[in-house]
């Protein structure tokens, strides 16, 4: 079965989600990633005309929802950062419990409009003197009541590591699944931020096979510098790791997730879809 391409509407935060929709399948890909957050399908403010237009709008495009992304929230707009915030493992559980309840809906979003799973932050950042254990506890706490929320709705939880936040690497994804224990749980596989610790996504791919539903894709530059460029344009081998998606993974979805580009999304996501074609053909790799 040849993989299929994603791109997630988080690059078109300027035009509506009816709009991005278009614009993604005019553009080529199969499949899209909705993002969970203004101004697009931020589920606290999300009516029932609304997600019918979602519906209708996904139905005229022909595209297939790879994903719903509620990691971001730029809803709140907390001034620290606001891709990330607020965490899971935030001190103020008033606060964290912002988090907690986005992710239920975002999961009762994903049952009503037919998305299979949704991702969300790994943790969160460590408050000033937080220990990883009473980071890694909180977490814990947290997520669970949202796996049986997931389990209930039918759709997967994924967490997504990432550089920076309490799970940064593959090993601290494994040793907290084990302790969650719970069949609702997977893994967002994003190689750039395995790329950004040190990790090499190719040789991790088949290690991550039990728990990988969804792949994110992007290119870093060769600093390891975390910031999402467009494939083709940093150091990653897009190759090798289509070749071990393409051997492991082949049913999973890949979203190419360009975020920083939404001044040129369209131009974004041209020239990634056309570089991914390229090298996978030269790899022997069939992509629809």
């Amino acid at each position: 079965m040849p993989l299929q391409l994603a791109f997630s509407s988080n690059a078109y935060l300027d035009v509506p989600i009816e709009q991005a929709i278009e614009r993604i399948a005019g553009i080529g890909y199969k499949g899209i990633e909705l993002l969970a957050d203004v101004p697009h399908a931020w589920p606290a403010g999300l009516l029932e005309v609304q997600k019918e237009a979602i519906r209708q709008a996904i139905a005229r495009s022909g595209l297939a929802i790879s994903n719903i992304n509620a990691f971001m929230m730029n809803a709140i707009a907390d001034p620290r950062q606001p891709y990330w915030h607020p965490g899971w493992t935030d001190p103020d559980p008033h606060y964290r419990a912002i988090r907690r309840e986005h992710t239920k809906r975002a999961l009762k979003l994903a049952a009503e409009i037919g998305a299979a799973q949704i991702s969300t932050e790994p943790g969160g950042e460590l408050a000033v003197g937080q220990s990883r254990k009473n980071a890694t506890d909180i977490f814990y706490d947290e997520i669970l009541p949202c796996l049986d929320v997931a389990a209930k709705c039918g759709v997967t939880l994924m967490i997504e590591p990432e550089p920076g936040l309490l799970i940064e690497k593959f090993a601290q994804y494994l040793e907290f699944a084990e302790r969650v224990n719970h069949p609702a749980l997977g893994l967002n596989f994003d190689i750039g931020h395995a790329f950004c610790v040190g990790e090499d996504p190719a040789e991790w791919v088949p290690r991550m096979q039990p728990h990988t539903r969804h792949y994110h894709f992007e290119d870093i530059a060769s600093s390891r510098v975390h910031h999402h460029l467009v494939p083709g344009e940093g150091a990653i081998d897009f190759a090798g790791v289509f070749q071990a998606i393409a051997q492991h993974t082949p049913d999973t979805w890949i979203t190419v997730e360009l975020y920083p580009y939404r001044e040129k999304p369209d131009e974004a996501a041209q020239a990634a879809r056309a570089y991914l074609l390229a090298i996978a053909r030269q790899s022997g790799v069939e992509i629809d």
